[in-house]
């Protein structure tokens, strides 16, 4: 169900291309070769967890797909030859 916009919106930014469905987005970073269940995008918004940014149209949730590529592209790390350094450990934990 992708919403298609030709409108500019009232705040003066261009609208994105195209408002994506959870479902949809979760196809759409999986072609990026991220693999985010529609659930974990619900869990990650509810949460306030490091997911994708999303805008609730009556209720519903939908992505901007520039917004999400863009967002797939900061998950992405460069190859590595090795593993990053270890976070330091607390005692007591």
């Amino acid at each position: 169900m992708t919403l298609e916009v030709s409108a500019e919106p009232s705040d003066g930014q261009a609208a994105p291309a195209a408002w994506l469905t959870r479902a949809e987005a979760s196809a759409c970073l999986e072609r990026r070769g991220i693999r985010m269940k529609p659930a974990t995008l619900a869990r990650l918004f509810s949460t306030g967890g490091d997911g994708p940014p999303c805008r609730h149209i009556r209720g519903r949730p939908f992505y901007p797909e520039d917004v999400l590529e863009a967002w797939a592209d900061t998950q992405i790390t460069e190859l590595r030859t090795s593993a990053p350094p270890k976070k330091a450990r607390r005692h007591g934990r």
